[in-house]
């Protein structure tokens, strides 16, 4: 729902103000492109095959509305983020492990991300950025 109100949000703002240029970024993952064989991410992966429903069909309704608005979803593999601790609440052990078995993604290479998208020419829509560490498997 958070991604439904905050894109329905940023567009009406983008409205009122009269920019017809803007881009809406979300931020997905890589479970929205494929299914891991982990139970407890199945759930997680659904949430996340919806962000890419709603980002390809929120850039098909800009383009209906005649916008220059676009739409792109950044979806990476692994980042070193605190997501292990919650996923893993039980095993501190375990999710501090899921860091360090691999050099994981940063924050930085998020920011990379965006920049890129943000700097493509007016003419050009980036989909989907998917991105995973160079030594992660699925």
């Amino acid at each position: 729902m958070a991604v439904s109100i905050c894109t329905r949000e940023a567009y009406q703002s983008m409205k009122e103000r009269n920019i017809d240029d803007g881009h809406i970024i979300n931020i997905n993952s890589m479970n929205g492109h494929s299914v891991v064989p982990q139970s407890v991410v199945h759930f997680y992966s659904a949430t996340k095959y919806a962000v890419t429903a709603l980002t390809e069909g929120l850039r098909q309704e800009l383009r209906e509305a005649k916008t220059h608005i676009r739409a792109t979803c950044i979806s990476p593999g692994l980042v070193e983020t605190g997501f292990a601790f919650k996923l893993h609440d039980n095993d501190p052990e375990r999710a501090a492990a899921t860091y360090e078995s691999i050099r994981c993604l940063k924050a930085e290479d998020m920011a990379n991300a965006v920049i890129y998208v943000l700097s493509a020419p007016p003419h050009v829509q980036i989909g989907d950025i998917q991105m995973r560490p160079t030594e992660q498997i699925s």
